[in-house]
């Protein structure tokens, strides 16, 4: 499949996702990220991973190799990077800061630049000077044509001068975007373009990456609206093509604002792991962030798909420039669907970590305690969301039976019958043993018969202390299954034990 928005006048296709490595990866890091890939892949181009660490304030050591395992669990896998290497490294931008001086000392040849030499304090007073008197906000060129020793003579100076952008009034505001169409945006004002530190801004360095790097379309989201002119005009003025720029629809919560790590805690991507979703339900979702389901033949709709169904199908006239509200009851309802698609033991084998982690299996657990839980996952697997939820219904078959704790709750639901209703149904248990028809079926057949019938008792009533005491709560997986996997001698020597503590 081809799409129509391919200019071929950039050749092969060449994407990237550049993150900052400042906290834990955003998980706009990988919606950014995966439509990168699905266009890469279906154009037979290739996709950087590049790491824009030039703002040291906020560096994370830990987040890069975090933003690798995050992105690889996610199965979004690049040809270009860090930690691979490649044609045009160094892929991290701290590496780099040698690059970037030629084109600085380039710009201020050619006057598209100077050096400001105001202090901090003296910036921070212009802006609330400019707020006041509610004009726009920017730069006033203070420093425009003064040399060092002019700009000395006057207040709020500081000696580490920055290196500003000279933005002409004429600027061409708007360009052809592949996702917004003809886009423009306001005026610019004198952007920093290289930092007091030595270090490049975003602005300059992602225009110096992106051309020596052959990237041909930039993704990125709509708060870089505002930025792309000064782009535009680094690219003119250093007589570098520029890319085509697809500006993705941002990620927002139900009140409809920006998604951030701060106010979302599942704004940050190691969330959706440790919950347990999984990768392909969540790449699903953010998949359907930004763009329609599949229409079959019928004319229905289709929400669920593979990334390479979505990559076989992806044209960018096709992303919804609006974008969807971040529902993670959406998110919930596919992964759902997705956990009920796999079998038993593919599920024990997602679940393994997460009980692990929680200390309910050992972390090189035994034959019979893997056979043990994919005999669960079959059980639990239409009853949870995410795998997480599996922990407090398998936790009850991976501990002693003396150590089996009763939930405050399941205790309180015990009336004055359940004694009697212990007694029958260990009766009932033992006559079994004999026999060896210990199944969910003959369970089933000998409960009933004992409680239902024998005693008169309604099912609900009757099976309620039976999976306290096999269980330890109120809400287990299916009673007689559960019993058939515990085994008899377990199961008999939980009733005893609760009915002892009555």
């Amino acid at each position: 499949m081809t799409t129509t928005s391919e200019p071929t006048r950039h050749g092969v296709p060449r994407l990237r996702v550049a993150p900052s490595p400042t906290g834990d990866p955003h998980v706009g890091t990988a919606y950014m990220a995966m439509f990168d890939l699905a266009f890469a892949r279906q154009q037979g181009g290739s996709f950087v991973l590049r790491i824009e660490d030039t703002d040291r304030a906020r560096f994370d050591p830990t987040s890069e190799q975090q933003l690798y395992e995050t992105l690889h669990w996610l199965g979004l896998t690049w040809d270009e990077g860090p930690d691979i290497g490649g044609p045009h490294a160094p892929y991290r931008q701290s590496e780099r800061l040698g690059t970037y001086q030629p084109y600085v000392e380039r710009l201020l040849a050619a006057g598209h630049a100077y050096r400001c030499w105001c202090s901090a304090e003296r910036l921070a007073q212009m802006r609330e000077e400019q707020q006041r008197q509610k004009l726009p906000t920017g730069y006033d060129r203070l420093c425009l044509g003064r040399t060092e020793e002019e700009r000395a003579a006057l207040p709020g100076f500081s000696p580490d001068p920055v290196v500003r952008m000279r933005i002409p009034d004429d600027v061409e505001l708007s360009w052809d975007d592949l996702i917004m169409g003809r886009t423009s945006a306001p005026q610019p004002d004198d952007q920093v373009v290289l930092k007091a530190d030595g270090y490049p801004t975003y602005h300059l360095a992602v225009v110096v990456d992106d051309h020596e790097m052959g990237i041909t379309h930039v993704v990125r989201g709509q708060e870089w609206i505002s930025s792309t002119p000064k782009h535009l005009l680094l690219y003119r003025w250093l007589g570098l093509e520029p890319p085509r720029f697809a500006h993705m629809p941002l990620l927002r919560d139900e009140k409809r604002a920006k998604i951030s790590k701060r106010k979302n805690p599942w704004a940050r991507l190691t969330w959706f792991a440790e919950r347990g979703y999984l990768p392909e339900a969540l790449v699903n979702f953010l998949a359907l962030q930004g763009y329609p389901p599949i229409v079959e033949a019928d004319g229905s709709e289709r929400e669920v798909f593979t990334f390479a169904e979505f990559t076989e199908r992806f044209r960018w006239e096709d992303v919804n420039r609006a974008g969807s509200i971040f529902n993670l009851d959406k998110l919930d309802w596919l992964n759902g669907l997705y956990v009920r698609a796999l079998s038993p033991a593919e599920l024990a084998q997602r679940l393994l970590p997460h009980l692990v982690a929680d200390g309910v299996v050992s972390p090189t657990p035994s034959e019979a305690d893997r056979e043990r839980l994919v005999d669960l996952a079959e059980l639990v697997g239409t009853r949870i969301v995410v795998l997480t939820d599996a922990t407090p219904l398998v936790r009850p078959f991976f501990v002693a039976d003396g150590d089996l704790e009763i939930a405050a709750d399941a205790r309180a639901q015990l009336d004055d019958g359940a004694a009697e209703v212990l007694d029958a149904a260990a009766a009932a248990l033992n006559a079994l043993v004999p026999d060896g028809a210990w199944d969910g079926p003959s369970i089933e057949a000998a409960l009933r018969g004992a409680l239902v019938e024998g005693l008169g008792i309604k099912a609900r009533l009757a099976f309620g202390p039976l999976r306290t005491a096999v269980s330890g709560q109120r809400i287990s997986p299916p009673l007689f299954e559960s019993m058939q996997i515990l085994g008899p001698e377990s199961t008999l020597a939980r009733i005893e034990s609760l009915r002892a503590s009555l």
